[in-house]
């Protein structure tokens, strides 16, 4: 092991000990840091880096161009690019092949971004009514809810949110649906009251929404194609996991029905519609990152030889997140990013979304301090091994660095001194959060580019549209929205103004249960798309 330069290491010796080193400049014993130039040198230093040498090249690769800074000609080539991988994906059929892992046979997208059919067909009308029940496996927390449809874009909705551990995102798949069926009779129990209460042999309609691309031929079934956000967990991909769904609503004798099996971003399309019928495009700017959109059959390729009318229009859950993976032709990758896809569990895949999701930007900023102490800049002769773990450095903290109203950044100094135990000077705070800037900026002006790519094929640029957007950094990061609007006027002038997102009504929970009362009509009509 190569001796770190931070003020703090440790070296593992022949007889398997581990040997903890800890190092301070014999003048500064009074200093939190050993800094013999100020960090606004430093910083000056660092943003020409990033804001020069990065945006042009770091070495003679052609696919070693990155930056943390987006002009708008970079973002009219990207979306351009964009565009012409989402015709793509509605082109290109799906292909099935043999798991490496499991040896099933499972779907293999040989597009990246596989612009999932949905079997969601058109809007609400906005006259859907009913007693519905929604189960939400997220990123981060399984959500279970009661929602009343109304019509007329009302509704009343009842919810208890359960959180998923990191053991269970990586355990057993028959396991985890379990749990999801536990949760759900857990909710039942406690929250059906007696006006919701069932005949004898009567069932609720469930809509199930599963924020991870499935391959879909029917609302109600989908084979996972892989998992995202960080999940791995086994004996799933290449599986109906609404059939796994139904078998632990089995075992627990659940008084459900499983009517549609949906994602989120498609959830948040349509209850943003049903509430605001400008939406046309609905985004998740979060733990992940997707959007969704509704499509016109006729112009899905890929999915002639199933004989749907072509007149009719379906959602198709895009799973953008995929954008530019494996061959990372587009995308402006700086080699904290590429560290970043190297060391995650699924190298490679979903390139776009290790750049924007709020899963990626903390580690994105803890790579260029831990770059910055190992090169003597920051903490000298404090411990630092606290910012030595990945993923410690939560991107809540560079949304609380942004937001710091303090002019000494009281704030900042908090997250350091509480979760880091380290000290730091003004200048070093200021620069914090100037980086935290120029991460964050660049994830909502990437954003902006994948809306861009949508509203150009669509053609929705001249009359505009709704964007309903949701998620924690689009809720919760300071001025994201408005750097997304700001990079639409980069692409498309003054009428990027014509496309205006605004948070988004609940997919994964109204969205899911309209999606069940539109699949159940649809039933009743003897419309049901059955394969």
């Amino acid at each position: 092991m190569v001796l770190s330069r931070r003020g703090s290491g440790s070296i593992t010796l022949a007889s398997g000990q581990t040997l903890a080193i800890h190092t301070r400049t014999h003048d500064e014993e009074d200093l939190p840091h050993a800094t013999k130039k100020t960090m606004a040198d430093h910083l000056r230093k660092y943003e020409s880096r990033c804001v020069v040498h990065l945006q042009f090249r770091v070495s003679t690769n052609p696919k070693a161009r990155s930056s943390f800074t987006l002009t708008p000609q970079r973002m009219r080539m990207i979306v351009e690019a964009f565009k012409d991988t989402l015709e793509l994906g509605l082109a290109k059929p799906d292909q099935v092949v043999l798991c490496h892992v499991s040896l099933r046979p499972c779907r293999f997208i040989t597009n990246a971004v596989p612009m999932i059919p949905t079997f969601v067909f058109g809007f609400p009308t906005g006259q859907e009514q009913g007693d519905y029940l929604a189960v939400d496996l997220g990123g981060t927390n399984l959500r279970v809810c009661l929602v009343y449809v109304q019509g007329e874009g009302k509704f009343e909705i009842t919810q208890t949110k359960y959180r998923l551990t990191e053991e269970q995102k990586q355990d057993d798949g028959q396991k985890l649906f379990d749990f999801c069926a536990e949760c759900l009779k857990t909710f039942i129990d406690n929250n059906l009251e007696a006006d919701h209460r069932l005949n004898p042999g009567e069932t609720l309609p469930l809509g199930f929404t599963f924020s991870y691309p499935c391959f879909q031929t029917k609302i109600d079934h989908g084979e996972l194609i892989r998992w995202t956000k960080g999940f791995g967990v086994t004996n799933t991909e290449g599986r109906d996991v609404a059939e796994m769904f139904r078998k632990s609503l089995a075992k627990y004798e659940l008084p459900v029905t499983l009517t549609a099996l949906i994602n989120d971003t498609t959830g948040t399309l349509i209850a943003s519609h049903y509430v605001n019928p400008k939406t046309k495009i609905a985004c998740i700017f979060g733990t992940g990152c997707n959007a969704a959109y509704m499509e016109h059959v006729v112009d899905i390729p890929k999915i002639k030889n199933l004989g749907i009318d072509d007149t009719a229009d379906m959602a198709i859950n895009c799973e953008w997140g995929a954008f530019d993976s494996f061959d990372h032709e587009h995308l402006p990758r700086t080699k904290y990013d590429t560290i970043v896809d190297e060391t995650s569990n699924k190298p490679g895949e979903q390139a776009f979304e290790k750049l924007i999701s709020g899963r990626y930007l903390g580690e994105i900023l803890r790579l260029v301090i831990c770059e910055l102490i190992d090169e003597g800049v920051l903490f000298l002769g404090q411990n630092t091994y606290k910012l030595e773990n990945p993923y410690v450095f939560d991107t809540a903290f560079l949304s609380l660095m942004e937001s710091d109203p303090t002019d000494e950044l009281l704030m900042i100094i908090g997250i350091f001194s509480h979760f880091f135990a380290v000290e730091t000077t003004l200048a070093e705070r200021q620069f914090f959060r100037a980086l935290a800037k120029l991460i964050g900026r660049r994830a909502a002006r990437l954003s902006a580019c994948g809306i861009a790519a949508i509203v150009s094929k669509m053609g929705y640029l001249e009359e505009g549209c709704a964007v309903g957007a949701d998620g924690s950094l689009y809720n919760k990061y300071p001025g994201f929205a408005d750097r997304i609007h700001e990079g639409l006027v980069d692409i498309f002038g003054e009428k990027g103004r014509n496309i205006v997102t605004y948070h988004a009504e609940d997919g994964s929970g109204v969205g899911s249960a309209i999606i069940a009362a539109m699949t159940k009509a649809r039933r009743n009509a003897g419309l049901y798309v059955h394969l």
